[in-house]
């Protein structure tokens, strides 16, 4: 009941930056309770005790965003209507306090894949290392025919998107452990690199190693090209179906303002597809050539 306590987030909204502290500090707290407690579960645990309180957090958001919908119907019945892309404005405060939440989780996945001994690393990460390994093989595959590089990232990644929405619809604001998961697997994937680079130009000479080694970032930075709308697509269809979910809890299916939010929603879902599909033709297209 503390740390979800902690966040409200109608002054989230007004102060998304701060949600960056908030993952960075919850994923920490995760990871410590994780290794204390499960052990040898402990990749997996972490990611769901870091998911725990951000579920109510998220829940809150959502209500929020629904009781937005409906006082935009009351506008509209009452002959003051509203342009819908001013409420698609106001659903973007809540998109941008998820990103920076998700950033936060990410940088703190990053930090502690990169500076923990390798003994404690396998245990904290094992699963998602074994994922990043299988990726890795994957694309390496794809390689060979580089046709099918984009087909295969945006079948992978409108996947994730339809388990982020189905998730939200059935279970509120479930998609927070799917994105949870995302963001310690892009951490750990982006502390790999880092540590690699340690190991592989450690024996050089001092201006070669800050040369590779600074290098070495401008790969991790490439997750950040298509990664963020990437994730913003996830939230904001996370977003749509959660908003739905909350709405056919508190209103009448048949009523004006169910059918109000139900369009909204679909909107915020249509948008995610959209920007989606942007991020996978940058992460093909542009990403390799800035990097």
């Amino acid at each position: 009941m503390v740390l979800e306590s902690l966040v409200t987030p109608s002054q989230m909204e007004k102060t998304p930056r701060d949600m960056f502290y908030v993952g960075f500090i919850y994923s920490t707290l995760g990871l410590l309770l994780a290794y204390w407690i499960f052990g040898s579960y402990s990749s997996l645990a972490g990611v769901f005790i870091t998911a725990m309180p951000l579920v109510v957090i998220m829940y809150r958001v959502l209500k929020l965003e629904e009781r937005k919908d409906i006082e935009f119907s009351i506008y509209e019945r009452y002959g003051r209507p509203l342009r819908r892309s001013f409420l698609i404005k106001e659903h973007g405060r809540a998109v941008s306090l998820f990103i920076f939440l998700f950033l936060g989780m990410v940088i703190s996945y990053s930090l502690w894949s990169t500076v923990l001994p390798e003994d404690v690393i396998n245990r904290l990460f094992g699963s998602q290392i074994e994922t990043i390994e299988a990726i890795t093989v994957e694309a390496m595959g794809n390689t060979i025919d580089p046709d099918n590089v984009l087909i295969s990232i945006l079948y992978n990644n409108f996947k994730v998107l339809m388990f982020c929405i189905v998730f939200s619809f059935l279970y509120g604001s479930g998609a927070i452990f799917i994105l949870t998961w995302n963001a310690s697997v892009i951490g750990v994937a982006i502390g790999s690199i880092i540590r690699n680079s340690l190991i592989n130009y450690g024996k050089l000479d001092k201006i070669s190693f800050l040369y590779n080694y600074f290098g070495s970032f401008s790969i991790s930075l490439s997750y950040a090209v298509h990664g963020i709308p990437e994730i913003a697509a996830y939230f904001i269809g996370a977003l749509g179906g959660g908003i739905i979910s909350v709405a056919v809890v508190n209103h009448d299916l048949r009523s004006r303002e169910f059918r109000n939010v139900i369009i909204d929603s679909l909107d915020l879902i249509l948008l995610s597809c959209v920007i989606l599909f942007l991020a996978g033709l940058i992460e093909v297209y542009v990403t390799p050539l800035l990097f």
